[in-house]
């Protein structure tokens, strides 16, 4: 087989075949994003979600083999999407972007629900797509966060007494607990509390 023979779902089929295949999820993925940013994802089956959005199905269980699966996807695409729609500044602080997916987050409260509904699937057994999704999703904004801590403390914007590691912690913990708070009523102050957290990380 030559090198450079293509692998998985586009072996063996035609290139245009495989191209309208990928169209169709993301066609799925973008029914899907409109319909959990709307009403999240409670008590909604596979066969539920199919006849929302208008396909069958057997044509929704053949890009996505389980609810969970497809949870995990839609969340993913949303927040891509959004990531490229309002991407944050590079100069950013840590509370800054928490400050400004929160703003975000009150306009899709499904999508809102469908994260805390993924998060809280991941500590429970028998979930590996939300255990590796929540697992990877933590890590890489701990990642972000933690450079952008760095950044700020050489800039002088930060205190320089914190370990960077935990405030990053600290800022995806407070953010999310906020959030959750928020869900439950809607009168918390989670910007304004988040900027007291700013102000106590200030130098």
């Amino acid at each position: 087989m030559p090198d450079d023979a293509p692998d998985g779902p586009a072996a063996g089929r035609p290139r245009g075949s495989y191209a309208k295949g990928l169209a169709r999820r993301q066609e799925i993925l973008d029914r899907a994003i409109e319909v959990f940013a709307r009403r999240g994802s409670e008590g909604t089956s596979l066969r539920s979600i199919a006849q929302e959005i208008g396909v069958s199905h057997a044509a929704l269980t053949h890009y996505f083999s389980s609810r969970e699966d497809l949870l995990v996807e839609v969340y993913k695409e949303a927040e891509r999407r959004g990531d490229s729609e309002h991407p944050h500044a590079d100069d950013a602080s840590p509370v800054e972007i928490m400050t400004a997916s929160a703003r975000h987050n009150h306009g899709v409260p499904g999508l809102v629900q469908l994260y805390s509904t993924l998060v809280a699937a991941a500590l429970e057994a028998g979930h590996p797509a939300a255990t590796a999704f929540a697992t990877d999703r933590f890590a890489a904004v701990r990642a972000d966060l933690v450079e952008r801590v760095l950044r700020d403390q050489a800039a002088g914007r930060m205190r320089e007494d914190v370990d960077p590691d935990a405030v990053a912690s600290l800022v995806i913990a407070a953010s999310d607990g906020l959030q959750t708070q928020w869900m439950l009523d809607e009168s918390v102050p989670q910007s304004e509390a988040l900027e007291l957290l700013a102000r106590l990380l200030a130098p």
